[in-house]
């Protein structure tokens, strides 16, 4: 494999992961970081960035398709979107830093664009979340920690 198709490969699985298809981004990182070929702070850029891009989707569904969320094929449910709505009324847009939570991250970023959280300030928030998990991640596989 090519370092290109590593790199976009795990860009593709970072952007699924981040979205309502369950994957499992985690798995690729460290799978390309223990083949020791790549370079270890571009694969955590890529993984970043595709993570953060979607979110941003979800961002966007919660922004522009709320008015669906009845319907059965909306990625939250609508106890997880009340659920996600009563934490923002406690906690505000400092809950986006902790949207790389597996069950309750996703939900978090289409709540967030359902209540029209500036745009900027959530790319901000979740990157800020999702670089320090995934920084973690490499630390340990790398055997820093």
């Amino acid at each position: 494999m090519t370092a290109l198709a590593a790199y976009a490969g795990l860009f593709a699985a970072s952007f699924l992961a981040a979205t309502i298809f369950p994957f499992q981004s985690e798995l690729v990182l460290v799978g390309l970081l223990l083949g020791g070929d790549l370079s270890w702070p571009v694969l955590l850029a890529v993984a970043t960035a595709g993570n953060v891009l979607g979110s941003v989707v979800n961002w966007g569904l919660g922004r522009f398709l709320l008015h669906f969320r009845d319907r059965r094929w909306f990625p939250v449910k609508p106890e997880s979107y009340a659920r996600m709505e009563r934490c923002f009324a406690r906690w505000g847009v400092w809950l986006l830093l902790f949207a790389w939570l597996p069950v309750v991250g996703d939900p978090l970023t289409v709540v967030a664009g359902a209540l029209r959280v500036n745009l900027a300030l959530f790319v901000v928030l979740v990157t800020l979340g999702k670089l320090g998990r995934y920084a973690v991640l490499v630390a340990a596989t790398l055997g820093w920690m």
